[in-house]
């Protein structure tokens, strides 16, 4: 075994002596076989004559089936149109990062034609979305950058040569390295090519995976797949239906999915053409108008409304932008709400109001705590429902624990709720337990 300072000084000096026979195909030249759509419409990434072809939107992700540690992965790409934005990432989790349409790992950039005081076109090396690696040749940040000019301008090939070492990371731009990183988190995870606004190729993809030295602590692998899968597609509504009305204030935007808050006739609200039993669901959303102070009721940690000594509701001054949330299994009774209550998101209106219900019924669909982020910051739901129990996890939190829903429905389909303000959802995804 390598010692650290040997090891370090290997990986840094690493040239193609490896083995050429040690390298498998990572694409077959034929199909996707091997990749995963992460969170991108289908027509969105294509193989056909050798080569994956990205259309570049949404923005979004194709990523292997697997994970990798070391290796080393060499491909070609070009832009088909000057000022093209793309990326490869390596060492990335399975599904995207709150909120953005990226996935934490590190992103070697593939950039045409623009050059700025924080970035260039030439192969930066940068952890994005709670990653982290120590720049080499950085500019005081955490991005790296390449030491010389390498790269033909759109539509011309370019060829990557990526080596990923126990946290180390080089690249070569057309046969020469000029990127290097260290100290890299997680060091295990998927290979990823980058959608990004322009259309983009990719071909002759092959890895030759390396030995590692040691067994890596867990907060180095990447998140792995969970057996989600995409429930927008970026560019319009498939898959969804609402009131022709309704359907004029909910946009496809980009990664985003938009309601106005305008009003229209009939139920105004989102509904999945698919109906759903037992899943995990997966939900981003963020307010985005401006908050106006509101006097909102206070909610006991046994679902009743608290009360002033005189028998008046209890009231407490908040920023408010809003009230929305999503219905499961076609129910609006049994809504995960989204709202500036001070008892926070994540809790059951229908049932946590029921005054007919068993007290332990209506605490435990009432927050354990509050963990709504900022107005304005994304925010992410974890919705497990299974038979009639249901856990919400907001923003890492556990805010619904097992929480008994009697009478809901065994099937139905899950609508995103408009109830009067502009809000944003994003990163839907859905994994069927059943």
């Amino acid at each position: 075994m390598l010692r650290p300072l040997a090891r370090l000084l290997w990986m840094l000096c690493l040239t193609p002596a490896l083995a050429e026979g040690n390298f498998v195909p990572l694409f077959n030249g034929t199909n996707l076989d091997g990749w995963i759509n992460v969170n991108c419409a289908p027509e969105t990434w294509t193989a056909a004559q050798g080569m994956i072809h990205c259309t570049g939107t949404p923005t979004g992700e194709l990523r292997t089936t697997r994970m990798y540690q070391n290796f080393v992965l060499e491909l070609e790409w070009r832009h088909l149109r000057p000022k093209g934005n793309a990326g490869v990432f390596v060492w990335a989790d399975a599904l995207t990062a709150r909120g953005q349409p990226f996935i934490r790992g590190i992103e070697v950039q593939v950039l045409d034609g623009q050059e700025g005081n924080g970035y260039t076109s030439d192969g930066d090396i940068f952890p994005i979305h709670g990653a982290r690696m120590t720049p080499l040749n950085g500019r005081g940040g955490d991005r790296a950058f390449p030491t010389e000019k390498r790269m033909k301008p759109s539509p011309e090939w370019n060829h990557y040569r990526i080596e990923c070492v126990d946290g180390a990371i080089s690249l070569a731009v057309n046969g020469k390295v000029v990127t290097r990183g260290t100290n890299a988190s997680p060091r295990k995870g998927y290979i990823c090519l980058e959608s990004e606004g322009s259309p983009a190729e990719f071909r002759n993809l092959r890895i030759q995976e390396l030995p590692a030295a040691a067994a890596l602590d867990p907060s180095n692998i990447a998140r792995p797949d969970e057996g989600f899968r995409p429930w927008y597609n970026g560019l319009d509504l498939t898959g969804w239906h609402a009131a022709p009305d309704a359907l004029k204030h909910w946009k496809a935007d980009d990664w985003t999915l938009t309601h106005d808050g305008g009003h229209g006739e009939g139920d105004p609200h989102l509904w999945s053409d698919e109906e759903f039993g037992d899943f995990i669901l997966v939900a981003d959303w963020r307010w985005v108008d401006k908050p106006n102070d509101a006097d909102l009721p206070v909610v006991l940690p046994d679902g009743t409304r608290a009360l002033n000594p005189d028998g008046s509701p209890r009231t407490l001054k908040v920023p408010n932008a809003g009230d929305s949330g999503i219905y499961l299994r076609g129910s609006d009774r049994s809504q995960v709400n989204i709202w500036c209550w001070p008892v926070g998101s994540g809790e059951v209106y229908g049932y946590r109001e029921d005054a007919k219900l068993p007290a332990d019924v209506r605490a435990a669909v009432t927050p354990k705590l509050k963990a709504d982020r900022p107005i304005g910051d994304w925010n992410r739901f974890i919705i497990t429902l299974r038979g009639d129990r249901l856990t919400v996890v907001l923003n890492d939190q556990v805010v619904i624990d097992n929480a008994r829903l009697p009478g809901i429905p065994a099937r139905g389909p899950i609508a995103l709720q408009h109830h009067g303000a502009p809000i944003q959802f994003a990163n839907l995804f859905v994994h069927r337990l059943d």
